[in-house]
């Protein structure tokens, strides 16, 4: 064993123990080994930089990108919505679609960015249907980390193992050459908890879920009394309010009326939409009104104006989250607004907001509250689009705007362009499958359709990228190459096959996986794939048998990450909510990891033959 090959391996111990110690950063690990294998000579700069030019670096942040166009447009939303109404009171229906929903949308876009938006829609439907989060979340976080295993854009590790291959003059890994093993494991993963993982799970001791930080809007709702107050009404045919604008119906002044939003059709739904002063009704809208006044004078109304009353779910303002958002404003000390009524400050066409409730010495004003003078410590509750109340954070002059309730995670501010985003995923996919452009290249074209679009934003698609995934990835990338000159790969794959060369070839894959899933317990499942994706292929090459089944159960092992809360974020996602213990991914994630790991060392040469031809 000379120097080089001392230097090589002490570098990467030193690594590895560097992502199991998580004292340091994974992003500044990976400059620091770029930086070392310079300074030491083991590899010239070129080299070492070489993972800032690869096309698959970048096809990774694209991904990133079109997933994010994915949220803004609300389609993973829509997704758990579609979960609301399919379900039913059903725990195995739900698991089941919550699971092939989950890994769907994965195969497109971050993992962890799909377990997030679905936590908040799994706990409510866990509370509605009866069950314990703990029989939810273990499932939600599973079937993230299938979904890596569905398509080649779904994880990086796939991309990694996929560049090797092409690196060391073999074919790159196609885009669905992953899938068959991929929905066959997710099969295998919904008939694993629906007959074994819920008894496993039953013995998870529960504790109520409690929302930590936020509040929601229906507590919001209850403060100030809202609910009380609010109906919907459907403009009819012929009615007065039918043409001229919001300001000039005076409303508010005529029947004690706040219009809050108008439902109005577009394509196949029904959105909520916010209103101001110069807002125009048409037939058949609905209009969310806060109406004050007793039950004979809303009938009044209702009859000169010709609206008919529909009814208004407790749920509504949740369930609306999306469009139209509510939000505690305070008047602060030097505030110009106390002893003036809001009609005075003309306040909805000032901020193209409602003022909905009003908050004094801890009791809610529920009447006359456009002429009610405004006092110094008053809170408002205004009512309209998100962007209009993130306005208000720019008057801190008179206002001070309250932590934004947690409904505005779920904000969707370019959800009428979602049937054009699903459009540039499909045209990305059929690109990829088609082999007509490169991927880079048919990621970076949907990814420009999505900002002509206007379904994402230059802002948000920079922030949506996970830079420090990027920088392990560029600085682990080096060391296939360093393993390689230094002679290191060779000993590494001399050692595996003295250790396993007399195995059958289907041992060996085995033993890859075990070695593989065992290493993804301490570091992340991108810095597995890169350490091995070499040794599977040079064993593959040693055995004179094709590299394909070796790289592609290295993949599959990478993200087989279902044995602790530690291996993936998408576990540590889950695992408050769930109230799990680390003993609860044992116990369910090994039985499972090992039934992953023979599906794949039986159906991998199924699919791709041991034969190098």
């Amino acid at each position: 064993m000379n120097i080089a090959i001392l230097q090589v391996l002490g570098l990467l111990s030193l690594a590895i123990v560097l992502f199991v110690s998580n004292r340091v950063r994974m992003d500044v690990i990976a400059l620091l080994l770029i930086t070392a294998f310079v300074v030491s000579g083991m590899l010239t700069l070129p080299q070492a930089l070489a993972g800032f030019a690869d096309a698959n670096v970048l096809l990774i942040a694209l991904m990133f990108v079109i997933g994010e166009g994915l949220i803004r447009t609300g389609v993973a939303y829509r997704v758990g919505d579609w979960l609301l109404k399919l379900s039913g009171d059903s725990e195995l229906r739900l698991v089941s679609l919550l699971m092939l929903s989950v890994a769907t949308l994965g195969s497109v876009m971050s993992s962890t960015g799909v377990v997030a938006i679905f936590i908040p829609v799994a706990l409510s439907l866990a509370g509605r249907i009866g069950v314990a989060p703990a029989r939810i979340m273990m499932p939600l976080s599973m079937a993230g980390l299938i979904s890596g295993m569905l398509t080649l854009v779904a994880t990086p590790p796939n991309l990694v193992i996929s560049s090797e291959l092409e690196r060391q003059g073999h074919g790159a890994l196609g885009f669905f050459d992953i899938t068959p093993i991929g929905v066959l494991i997710l099969l295998l993963g919904i008939g694993y908890i629906r007959l074994v993982g819920n008894r496993l799970l039953a013995r998870v001791p529960t504790t109520p879920h409690v929302h930590q930080g936020r509040r929601r809007m229906q507590e919001l709702i209850q403060r100030y009394q809202l609910a009380d107050r609010a109906c919907r009404l459907q403009i009819q045919p012929g009615s007065s309010l039918i043409g001229p604008t919001l300001e000039n119906l005076q409303l508010r002044a005529r029947f004690g009326a706040n219009v809050l939003g108008i439902e109005r059709r577009r394509g196949f739904h029904h959105l909520l939409v916010g209103v101001t002063t110069q807002s125009q009704f048409e037939a058949l809208d609905v209009l969310l009104v806060d109406l004050v006044g007793a039950e004979d004078e809303v009938e009044a109304f209702c009859r000169e104006c010709r609206l008919r009353p529909l009814p208004l779910r407790g749920q509504y303002f949740s369930e609306h989250a999306r469009s139209v958002g509510l939000a505690e404003v305070a008047l602060i000390p030097d505030s110009r607004l106390p002893g003036k009524t809001l009609r005075q400050l003309a306040f909805r066409r000032e901020y193209r907001l409602s003022v909905v409730g009003i908050q004094r010495q801890g009791d809610a004003v529920t009447e006359d509250l456009l002429d009610t003078p405004l006092q110094q410590g008053d809170t408002l509750l205004v009512a309209g689009e998100w962007k209009q109340i993130r306005y208000l954070q720019q008057h801190k002059r008179d206002f001070l705007l309250y932590d934004l309730p947690a409904e505005v995670d779920e904000m969707a501010p370019a959800q009428n362009q979602a049937p054009l985003a699903l459009l540039c995923v499909a045209l990305m996919v059929g690109l990829m499958i088609s082999g007509w452009v490169p991927n880079v290249i048919a990621a970076l074209l949907a990814c420009l359709l999505l900002g002509a679009f206007r379904c994402i934003d230059m802002e948000s698609a920079y922030r949506s990228i996970q830079w420090p995934t990027l920088l392990l990835i560029i600085g682990m990338m080096p060391f296939a190459t360093a393993l390689q000159q230094s002679g290191a790969l060779a000993l590494m794959v001399d050692g595996m096959s003295q250790l396993f060369g007399r195995l059958s070839p289907h041992l060996m894959l085995s033993a890859l996986f075990l070695v593989a899933a065992s290493i993804g317990l301490f570091i992340s499942n991108t810095a597995t794939a890169l350490l091995l994706a070499p040794v599977a292929i040079g064993v593959a090459q040693q055995m004179g048998l094709s590299p394909y089944p070796f790289a592609i159960t290295v993949a599959i092992a990478a993200s087989a990450a279902f044995m602790t809360p530690v291996s993936s974020p998408v576990n540590t996602l889950v695992l408050v909510p769930g109230s799990y213990r680390f003993a609860d991914f044992i116990r369910v994630g090994v039985p499972f990891t090992l039934l992953v790991m023979l599906a794949t060392v039986l159906l991998v040469p199924l699919l791709y033959p041991f034969s190098p031809h």
